[in-house]
Order: C-alpha cells, then sequence, then structure tokens
C-alpha cells in the first residue's frame, strides 16, 4: 500500500426505515433480507472479512432487536453496536456518533442495501490501495451506471481520467454511480454540532474541493432496494455461476 496503513475498521449502516423494501420490511428490518440465500447484511460483512477489516461498527434502529441477534454469533470481523433506538440520526449523524472509536483514522463506508459479484480482486483491497490521504478527503467504490443491476435513478458521478468525482449534472444522467462503499477521513465531522444530518452533502463538498475520488468497481454490482430487486439480483448471481 506505499507505506499506507488498510483502515481496519467499517461504519455498517444497518439502522434505516427500509421503507422502498415494503411490505417485507414491515416485520424484517431490510439488512436482513436474504439475497441467494444470505442477509444482505452478511453479504456487506463478509466482503470485509475476506479483505482483513478487523472490527465493523454497524448501527441500529429499526427492529434493531432482530439484527442484535442476528449478529450475535458472528466473530469476523469483530461486531460493535451503535445504538440508536432513541433517534435515528440518518448517515452523516450515525458517523459522528461513533468517532471516538476511529482514533482519528480513516475508516470504510458500507450501505447494506448494495453488494457486487466480485472481480477478479477483492474491491475492498483495491479501495484501500488507491486511498491517500494526502489527495483524498473521501473515496468512492463506483460502479457503471448502464451495466449495473438495479439502478433506477440518473447516476451519481462524472469521473476524470485521474479518478475525480464531480456531482452529476441535473440535465444529464452520470456515467457511475456511488456503490454505497467508500472510504472516509473521520476529520470531515470534527466542527459538526449537529445530531442529525446527511452524509451525501459532505461527499459534494469534497468534489468541489477536487478532493473526492472514485474507483470503478471491478465485478457487477447489484442495488438491492426493493422486492423486485431481489430477483434481478439472484437471476445475475446465477449467470454468474454458469
Amino acid at each position: 500500500m506505499t507505506g499506507r496503513e488498510q483502515p481496519d475498521t467499517a461504519m455498517v449502516f444497518a439502522a434505516g426505515l427500509g421503507t422502498r423494501m415494503r411490505p417485507i420490511s414491515n416485520t424484517i428490518p431490510k439488512p436482513l433480507v436474504k439475497v441467494a440465500g444470505r442477509t444482505l447484511l452478511d453479504h456487506c460483512l463478509d466482503l470485509f472479512a475476506e479483505a482483513g477489516v478487523k472490527r465493523a461498527i454497524v448501527n441500529v434502529h429499526y427492529l434493531a432487536d432482530q439484527i442484535e441477534t442476528h449478529l450475535q454469533g458472528r466473530t469476523e470481523p469483530q461486531i460493535i453496536i451503535s445504538d440508536e433506538r432513541e433517534k435515528l440520526l440518518d448517515q452523516g449523524g450515525g458517523i459522528r456518533k461513533i468517532l471516538p472509536l476511529l482514533d482519528g483514522k480513516p475508516f470504510f463506508l458500507c450501505n447494506t442495501d448494495a453488494f457486487w459479484i466480485e472481480g477478479a480482486q477483492s474491491n475492498i483491497l483495491r479501495l484501500a490501495q488507491m486511498w491517500d490521504p494526502a489527495r483524498m478527503d473521501a473515496l468512492l467504490l463506483v460502479a457503471a451506471t448502464s451495466h449495473s443491476i438495479g439502478v433506477d435513478w440518473s447516476g451519481d458521478f462524472d469521473m476524470d481520467k485521474n479518478g475525480r468525482l464531480t456531482k452529476r449534472d441535473p440535465r444529464n444522467v452520470a456515467p457511475f454511480v456511488y456503490s454505497g462503499v467508500a472510504i472516509i477521513k473521520p476529520e470531515l465531522f470534527a466542527h459538526e454540532t449537529r445530531d442529525v444530518f446527511r452524509l451525501a452533502p459532505f461527499f459534494f463538498e469534497a468534489a468541489e474541493k477536487g478532493r473526492l475520488f472514485g474507483l470503478r468497481l471491478d465485478g457487477l454490482w447489484l442495488h438491492v432496494g426493493t422486492p423486485e430487486a431481489i430477483a434481478e439480483a439472484e437471476t445475475a448471481i446465477s449467470r454468474s455461476k454458469e
């Protein structure tokens, strides 16, 4: 890693209400919805475990007891629960809450409604290898908008030849979508005083400063945000094994 240390902690977002996954999420939190026989949460945690990430901080709010029970037997990565039962903090607020656990070190982010079929190398490791805190405030794993499964929006970012990301022009379709996985600096939130706030504006601010970068995912990205997307993802997984 050219002398840079791989982040050893991932913040895994599992607190959301999962409204687009209804009616399934009326009784099951979205992170515990199964795709190809494994929960979305485990798909995410498996990728980090295989890449050698030591611990995952998992925030919980909606149907939190189910998620905690599910994770009790998991040892790799080590699980730390960030309890948001009293108030849902959104992704930015969820990060601010766990800052004392990070020792000021960069960390991974992971949404649980997205995963992928790996290419030749672990995308988590590729992200860690590209991470350069001298140039970057955040490094996002991005996927091709037109070649991903379950993408029902117009993309998120444009990317130049050096990997710098810029926010999508609302008049156009952007070639890349954010996969839900990133490396980010905790310093971005050091002066934040709100309890509840969104993460995306911090990405966009970093982009305006030329400090938001992207790495194109090697493989096939699967966004599982709705019940219909489950079947699409399972079909893609089956085809990849043929």
